[in-house]
C-alpha cells in the first residue's frame, strides 16, 4: 500500500462499510415490512423523524390513505396504532438517513482529494463512476417504494431485486477501486484459467443475488420449508407450473418457481467455488491468492448452510439478516480473490 494513497483507501473502505450497513438496514426494513411507512420523500425535510406528536399524527394520517394500511395493517389482530407506525417508520427513515450519510461521505472527501491533488486521472474516473452509481441507487430506492404506494401494498419484486443487486454491485466496485490502490504493483503470478473460473463464479454469484431479491420480494422463503427436497418430497414441486403458464415465467414471477431456482442455483455457486479451489492446486499461488480461494470455500459453505436454515425455520429475522450478511462476505471474498488473480 502506498502511503500517499492511505487516506483515499480509508475513504473508499469507509464507503464499503456504510454500503454494507445500509444493505443490512434495508434487510431489516424488508423483513419488518417497514419499507412503505414513509409515503413521501423530501431530500431536506425528511432528514429527521417528526419532532412532535402533532407531526407524528399527520404522518400517520397520511399513511392511512395508502394501500398498505388500508388493505393490511388496519386489519391486524389487536389493531395498528401510532406506536406501531413509529416502529416501522424508524427503519425506513434510518435506511434513507444512511443513504444521505453515504452521499456526504462520498462527495465531500472526493472534492477535498481533488483539491489536494491526491487522485490520479484513472482514480478520478473511477470515483466519478461511483458517484453516478450512488445517485442511481437512490433513484432505484424511490422507484422501488413507489411501486407499493399505488394499488398493491407491496413493492415490485423486480424493483426490489434491482435495488438490492445494484447495491451489491456498487459495493463490489468500490472495493475493487480500493484494492487497485492497496495493491498498486501488478502481481507476477497470474493464471488465466483460474481468472476465467473466478469471473464466471462472480457472474453466477450476482445472478444468485438477483434471485435472492426475488425471493425476498415475493416472500418465497415462507413456502416449501423443507430441504433437500421441496414440499411433499418433490425435487421440482408441481406448484411451480401451477402458478405460472410456463417455466420461464415461473422462475421469475412464481413463488415456488423463484424459490426452486434460488435453492437449486446455490449448488452451482458452491460447485464453481470448489472448482476454483481444486484447479488452483495445480499452480503455485502467492499467499494472497491462496488465502482468497481458501476463504471462499469457508464462506460459501457457511452461506449455503444459512440459506438452508433460513428456509427450514421460515425466515426468522436474525437468520434472514445473517444470510444477507454472509452474502456480502461472500461477494467481498469473491471480489478480492478475482482481483488477486487479475492484477
Amino acid at each position: 500500500m502506498m502511503k500517499s494513497n492511505k487516506s483515499v483507501i480509508i475513504w473508499l473502505l469507509s464507503g464499503c462499510v456504510l454500503l454494507f450497513i445500509m444493505v443490512m438496514v434495508g434487510g431489516i426494513t424488508r423483513l419488518t415490512n417497514s419499507g412503505l411507512s414513509m409515503t413521501d420523500w423530501h431530500l431536506i425535510t425528511d432528514t429527521f423523524p417528526p419532532t412532535s406528536e402533532e407531526k407524528w399524527n399527520e404522518a400517520f394520517e397520511a399513511y392511512k390513505t395508502f394501500p398498505e394500511y388500508q388493505k393490511i395493517n388496519q386489519y391486524k389482530t389487536g389493531g395498528f396504532n401510532l406506536e406501531d407506525y413509529k416502529f416501522i417508520y424508524f427503519w425506513e427513515w434510518f435506511h434513507r438517513f444512511i443513504g444521505r450519510i453515504i452521499g456526504i461521505v462520498f462527495i465531500i472527501p472526493f472534492i477535498y482529494f481533488l483539491a489536494k491533488k491526491k487522485l490520479d486521472k484513472e482514480t478520478i474516473k473511477k470515483c466519478l463512476i461511483l458517484l453516478v452509481m450512488g445517485g442511481f441507487q437512490g433513484f432505484l430506492g424511490w422507484f422501488m417504494v413507489k411501486s407499493g404506494l399505488i394499488d398493491n401494498p407491496d413493492v415490485s419484486h423486480f424493483r426490489l431485486a434491482l435495488h438490492l443487486t445494484f447495491a451489491f454491485i456498487t459495493f463490489a466496485y468500490t472495493l475493487w477501486v480500493a484494492l487497485d490502490l492497496i495493491y498498486p504493483k501488478k502481481t507476477e503470478t497470474l493464471f488465466p484459467q483460474l481468472k476465467k473460473i473466478a469471473q464466471i463464479a462472480l457472474i453466477v454469484l450476482i445472478i444468485q443475488i438477483i434471485w435472492g431479491g426475488f425471493v425476498a420480494g415475493l416472500n418465497a422463503g415462507l413456502i416449501h420449508n423443507h430441504w433437500p427436497l421441496m414440499s411433499d418430497g418433490q425435487f421440482f414441486h408441481e406448484s411451480i407450473l401451477l402458478e405460472q403458464s410456463n417455466i420461464l415465467k415461473a422462475i421469475v414471477e412464481g413463488k415456488s418457481g423463484v424459490q426452486f431456482f434460488h435453492r437449486t442455483f446455490a449448488y452451482v455457486v458452491v460447485f464453481l467455488m470448489f472448482l476454483l479451489y481444486f484447479k488452483s492446486k495445480k499452480y503455485t499461488l502467492n499467499s494472497h491468492q491462496q488465502k482468497g480461494i481458501i476463504l471462499l470455500q469457508i464462506v460459501v459453505l457457511l452461506q449455503f448452510t444459512l440459506g438452508v436454515l433460513t428456509l427450514l425455520f421460515h425466515v426468522p429475522l436474525w437468520l434472514g439478516l445473517a444470510h444477507q450478511l454472509v452474502a456480502f462476505g461472500l461477494l467481498t471474498t469473491m471480489v478480492y480473490t478475482l482481483h488477486r488473480l487479475s492484477k
